[in-house]
């Protein structure tokens, strides 16, 4: 008769082999895939688990988190060149450009005012352009001289002034010349001007007296043939704005 109850060492060894299998199945700590292997489309848990921040971004956004600073970039590099391109193109000039001013209402002051007649520019050549207009004296009542500076950019772009007062002419010619010292005379349209120049000034000058003791000198770096251009326009005013016939005599500037 056969003992069929199983034999305890029999079912020791078996459940050793079946342990065994076991653990060859099962995965190494090495071999187990991390939490964030797992799982590369959404948040990890052990982050959430430590506090941290999580935040889910498509790849679209994603792309242009990372590339948006070059683009930016390129693009600013972009703009400072076309910039620096039209600075390069675009004309300039050294020369200071003077404005242009109207000196209508300080003629009109003079010829209503001024204790002489006073003479202005009529009918200059294009290119003529007025830059500066200043009274002098008027307000004072006949207690000071009265005096009018008249500056004009001429056509060769040079300056050239009317200086006109009833100072006394000694004093007065000089000054506005910057020089004492007459190199000759002119005549323009058949009047004797004399003629002054200061080399280190480049200023060049034309001045007269007239009969009343009134001076006139048209002065600047303008040539004399642009400084006869100026005297030839000047013109006496009466004072309801008609022209006067100029006076028959003159006195060349000391």
């Amino acid at each position: 008769m056969t003992d069929k109850t199983p034999s305890p060492s029999r079912e020791t060894a078996s459940a050793g082999e079946t342990e065994t299998e076991a653990r060859q199945e099962a995965p190494s700590p090495q071999e187990a895939p991390s939490p964030r292997e797992s799982s590369p489309e959404g948040p990890s848990p052990q982050d959430a688990a430590q506090g941290r921040p999580v935040v889910e971004v498509s790849p679209g956004v994603h792309k242009r988190l990372t590339t948006g600073l070059g683009g930016f970039a390129l693009a600013m590099a972009a703009c400072m060149l076309l910039v620096l391109a039209i600075y390069v193109v675009s004309p300039r000039g050294d020369k200071e450009v003077l404005p242009t001013v109207d000196y209508g209402s300080q003629l009109w002051a003079m010829r209503s005012d001024a204790p002489y007649t006073v003479f202005a520019p009529e009918g200059l050549p294009a290119g003529w352009r007025p830059n500066s207009s200043r009274l002098h004296g008027l307000e004072s009542g006949g207690a000071k001289p009265v005096a009018w500076h008249l500056g004009f950019v001429t056509p060769d772009d040079e300056y050239a002034a009317l200086e006109q007062s009833n100072e006394k002419a000694s004093e007065y010619v000089p000054r506005m010349a910057n020089s004492s010292k007459p190199t000759g005379t002119q005549q323009v349209n058949g009047v004797t001007w004399t003629k002054y120049h200061r080399k280190d000034k480049k200023a060049n000058s034309l001045a007269r007296i007239l009969p009343n003791g009134v001076s006139i000198v048209v002065t600047g770096t303008a040539s004399y043939e642009e400084l006869a251009v100026l005297a030839a326009s000047l013109k006496p005013q009466s004072k309801d704005g008609a022209t006067l016939a100029p006076p028959t005599a003159t006195t060349p500037a000391p």
